[in-house]
């Protein structure tokens, strides 16, 4: 399976789509939120500082409300520095560089709904600097790059600072050599899972990565730096249930059920694997001392509950049945709304989507009944040699 011509986040503004379930995503941004705004503070007080262009790239922006947080941050982090560098004792720069911003994600990504809202994100940006600076502020211009970060998409040394959330868990294909005998009745590693699966999960994210840190080390200037945040585990057990196998299990039943009703065959189900690994920290070491263009400045876990948090007390973990059954929905709606375009390549149209996730939602609100269970995003800070 080539992940990049069928992965896509569910278009539209209905009650499936990505822009109306993506909560989780937005949650993860805003914790990464300090890292960023720390990350682009440094590279406006360094030599690093270009004069006339600076290259800003967010790849995997998908569409949504999401699309362009990233770049109002690093906006307003900009704008801020600015306004207290106006006074006349302190200046950042003897000239105001014009910004260059990339927003990347796969060719079947929904562009058009990210174009729609340009015009309001540009009037904010003109109006916030004419209102706190005595210039009108430095030029931006936003532009698409539609293909794959596994390669190139930029040219040679254009870029400053690079940035990448919830993205790089997702392989560029499924692992190679995945035989439906030897992982029967999963879509993804499991506890039964046998080694050589586990070994071909983590052999593709190693090319993976490989092939994404060598492309950036070209794009990227030196001193540059790029923040990635992306679904990861602490250990390096990839069962263990904080990998997010478990997800994978339980839609994995959910298809199972319809396997029972006669609605697919087990076959089908049993030769969909999911495109997808959650690295542990020693993973991404070994790979950036391997490929040696970057220098590790931080790396950070945070835990995010699978449901966001929202109607869980954070104080007491109490839960009514109303609340689980919510949360599970919840759950569901998020992973349809990433998971469904291939779902649907793999299954044909005729499969009952709704069916499934309502089927979903059930298995998902049973755990959370048992236990808030908890995704693991790492965040990590790089810099270009």
């Amino acid at each position: 399976m080539e992940v990049k011509q069928i992965l896509h986040m569910n278009k539209g503004d209905d009650e499936t789509s990505y822009a109306k379930n993506s909560k989780i995503q937005c949650k993860i941004l805003s914790i990464t939120k300090p890292i960023i705004e720390e990350t682009v503070l440094k590279i406006l007080g360094s030599d690093l500082m270009p004069k006339q262009s600076f290259g800003i790239a967010d790849l995997g922006c998908s569409s949504g409300p999401n699309s362009l947080l990233l770049i109002s941050e690093v906006m307003d982090v900009i704008h801020a520095e600015y306004s207290r560098l106006s006074q006349p004792s302190l200046q950042l720069h003897s000239s105001t560089p014009e910004f260059r911003v990339y927003l990347n994600d796969l060719f079947s990504n929904d562009f058009n709904t990210i174009f729609v809202s340009l015009p309001e994100f540009y009037d904010k940006f003109k109006q916030d600097f004419k209102d706190t600076t005595t210039s009108e502020g430095p030029s931006l211009f936003i532009s698409a790059v539609p293909g794959s970060f596994y390669g190139r998409l930029f040219p040679t040394k254009s870029l400053h600072f690079v940035h990448s959330s919830s993205s790089l868990h997702w392989l560029s294909q499924v692992p190679p050599g995945l035989d439906t005998a030897l992982n029967k009745g999963k879509i993804y590693i499991s506890k039964s899972s046998p080694k050589c699966v586990k070994e071909a999960y983590s052999q593709q994210f190693h090319k993976d990565f490989s092939v994404f840190l060598k492309s950036r080390a070209e794009e990227i200037v030196s001193g540059g730096r790029m923040v990635l945040s992306f679904m990861g585990r602490r250990l390096s057990d990839p069962t263990i249930e904080e990998s997010c196998y478990l997800q994978w299990e339980l839609l994995a039943n959910a298809l199972m059920t319809l396997v029972l009703e006669g609605s697919i065959e087990e076959e089908k189900v049993e030769s969909f694997h999911a495109p997808y690994y959650a690295p542990c920290p020693d993973e991404l070491n070994l790979e950036l001392q391997k490929e040696g263009s970057f220098v590790m400045d931080r790396l950070e876990a945070f835990e995010i509950d699978w449901d966001g948090g929202a109607d869980l007390d954070e104080n007491t973990n109490n839960t009514t049945n109303e609340t689980v059954a919510t949360s599970g929905e919840r759950v569901a709606k998020t992973i349809r709304a990433v998971v469904e375009s291939m779902i649907e390549s793999h299954f044909g149209e005729d499969l009952m989507m709704d069916t499934l996730f309502q089927r979903y939602a059930e298995l998902v609100s049973n755990r959370l009944s048992k236990s808030r269970t908890k995704y693991i995003n790492l965040v990590i800070s790089l810099i270009k040699n």
